[in-house]
């Protein structure tokens, strides 16, 4: 691993730690769920989970429940949040398109140059000669889809032009590993609870972790079930019994993401927000990442 870039002061205790399973749907105010925690020394506590229509000024209703986020994060100056949505693009795709040499540049470029989701996934589709690329993290890290693929359009699209430009062009919040850390700013990082899932698996309390958890019925609540307790064996967070039955009753499975983004969050405060070195992966994906986006997974 490699650390980049990042001060201890990135890892304060006592310190506000966000998971956000994050939608571009319509109803947004419905689809977010938000994880609270504090880290206390080498545990993460988890405080809170509810969705984002419980946030101040948000509605139900994808316009309002953005604004209310995009505030709420650049008010938590002193927090990290995990976002469960692609940060960037395959770099074939963003050269095709936009041409630019940094990050914070293809999100300028972003912002500017579509006109919704729809218009963006099918430009993205043409410059990708009629196929869907993954960036080379999504490969290293096992994600399960495309940023343009038709599911994750969305979410991809209102994460990057709705929460990440306003932040980073405003200088409220700084985007790891491509920024720095910077004093007085939030701090925010991609994180994918699939991948997390994988990740868990290798450990010997996570087996069958990667298996359908989002759904009615006792089995799919049973598998949440096995996910929460596979958390709690890591003894790296605790979860109040009150919330851990919002993480079991919800059968969307958000809440539950929610809750594994702050796992993935805390996990990656904990390393410094280092980079793992996956030159066996890909044998660009330092020079890749710092412009296509970087899974803390």
């Amino acid at each position: 691993m490699r650390e980049v870039n990042i001060a201890e002061k990135s890892r304060d205790t006592n310190r506000h730690i966000y998971g956000i399973d994050f939608s571009g749907a319509k109803d947004a105010g419905k689809k977010i769920w938000i994880a609270r925690g504090i880290a206390e020394g080498r545990k993460l506590r988890i405080e809170d989970c509810c969705q984002a229509s419980s946030l101040p000024g948000a509605g139900n209703d994808r316009d309002s429940c953005l604004a209310a986020l995009r505030d709420f994060i650049a008010r938590e100056k002193n927090s990290i949040f995990g976002a469960d949505f692609p940060f960037g693009l395959p770099n074939k795709v963003i050269q095709e398109l936009f041409k630019v040499g940094t990050w914070a540049e293809f999100v300028r470029d972003f912002y500017e140059t579509f006109s919704g989701p729809k218009d963006f996934r099918k430009t993205c589709w043409k410059a990708a000669n009629s196929s869907e690329l993954k960036r080379v993290t999504d490969k290293c890290s096992k994600t399960p889809f495309s940023p343009y693929n038709l599911r994750v359009c969305y979410q991809t699209y209102y994460g990057i032009h709705d929460i990440l430009y306003p932040l980073v062009s405003a200088g409220r919040a700084r985007v790891l590993p491509m920024q720095g850390v910077e004093s007085g700013k939030t701090i925010i990082i991609e994180i994918c609870p699939a991948s997390t899932l994988k990740q868990l698996e290798k450990r010997p309390s996570g087996k069958n972790l990667y298996k359908t958890y989002k759904g009615r019925g006792e089995e799919y609540r049973n598998q949440r079930l096995q996910i929460v307790d596979a958390l709690m064996k890591t003894s790296l967070i605790s979860i109040p019994d009150s919330i851990r039955t919002t993480a079991l009753n919800d059968t969307g499975g958000d809440a539950l993401d929610s809750i594994i983004a702050a796992y993935s969050t805390f996990c990656a405060s904990c390393k410094h927000f280092a980079v793992e070195d996956k030159k066996d992966c890909e044998k660009d994906y330092e020079k890749d990442y710092h412009l296509e986006g970087y899974v803390f997974a």
